[in-house]
């Protein structure tokens, strides 16, 4: 037997990637009697029988994302554009939850900076201030353009032997990344609205594929994302700027949001803090607390 990563499955059988090449699988009888449900990510090990496998075991997972559906998932390469459209950092934030929360490492990449940099009217820097709040949080950051190339090698440096999800609103730039990443490749890429400046959605379904030495699931645009399952007190933990803070606050209980002598509103009138970070903290808390609520 050899092991390998489950790329995807489709029409009963499942791919595999295994000693540099992908196997076509079907699946062991206990399998099917279990009804068990495989994710891409799902580490397997095969029985190759000439052409084709059979997958004899499944390991446990790491981690496994819901939406995006995958599981085993090392980083997740959360996409923004710079501008057309303008990057919706709501979403970021709520992508940053999802990940912190499953114990998954955030890569942030803001795309299109060619286009940035040709418009006269972006030029006051304010969208550059936004990846400067980001490093200072302590994310890694990258600026990248996939028409020139300008930080694509970077990003494809740390691809190598992890498995990675894309995620990241419509038109934000993910599959021009992935055809920028691994050239003789080509994804479908989605065309700008110009009525809305939102990108039409060009992946239909989730699979990993072969990329700059690694794995990579190209995933569906979000145009909304709910927040993980989680206490009140646990949303602090997704904020770093803010967890690293918390035990300053006069109360252990502090939530950040009326309570007196709280340390988090200190550092945002000092500036410390992003002030839209900020809002999107209370957003995100008056939700969970309405869904506590629910249950």
């Amino acid at each position: 037997m050899i092991e390998g990563v489950l790329l995807k499955g489709y029409g009963g059988f499942y791919y595999v990637f295994a000693e540099d090449r992908v196997w076509e699988c079907s699946l062991r009888g206990r399998f099917r009697v279990k009804d068990q449900e495989f994710l891409p990510g799902d580490r397997v090990a095969i029985l190759p029988e000439e052409d084709k496998a059979t997958i004899e075991s499944v390991e446990p997972r790491r981690n496994a994302l819901i939406r995006p559906a995958i599981a085993n998932v090392d980083q997740a390469i959360l996409v923004f554009a710079m501008t057309s459209p303008k990057p919706d950092l709501n979403l970021l934030d709520r992508l940053l939850i999802q990940v912190t929360d499953a114990e998954i490492e955030p890569i942030i990449v803001f795309t299109k900076l060619d286009k940035y940099k040709d418009n006269p009217l972006a030029n006051g820097s304010e969208d550059y201030a936004i990846t400067t709040v980001y490093r200072n949080i302590g994310y890694t950051v990258f600026e990248v353009s996939s028409e020139t190339g300008q930080g694509v090698a970077e990003i494809g440096a740390r691809l190598t032997n992890k498995i990675s999800v894309l995620a990241g609103p419509s038109g934000a730039g993910k599959s021009s990344l992935f055809n920028a990443l691994s050239p003789g490749k080509k994804l479908k890429t989605g065309h700008i609205s110009v009525k809305s400046k939102r990108g039409r959605h060009t992946t239909r379904h989730v699979e990993l594929m072969v990329c700059a030495g690694g794995l990579v699931a190209d995933t569906p645009g979000f145009s909304s994302l709910f927040l993980p399952n989680m206490k009140r007190a646990e949303l602090t933990d997704c904020f770093p700027e803010f967890a690293q803070r918390r035990r300053q606050c006069r109360f252990n209980s502090c939530l950040h949001d009326k309570e007196p002598n709280c340390a988090i509103k200190a550092a945002l009138e000092k500036g410390e803090i992003s002030p839209v970070r900020y809002e999107h903290y209370l957003i995100f808390l008056k939700e969970i607390i309405e869904a506590e609520r629910k249950y």
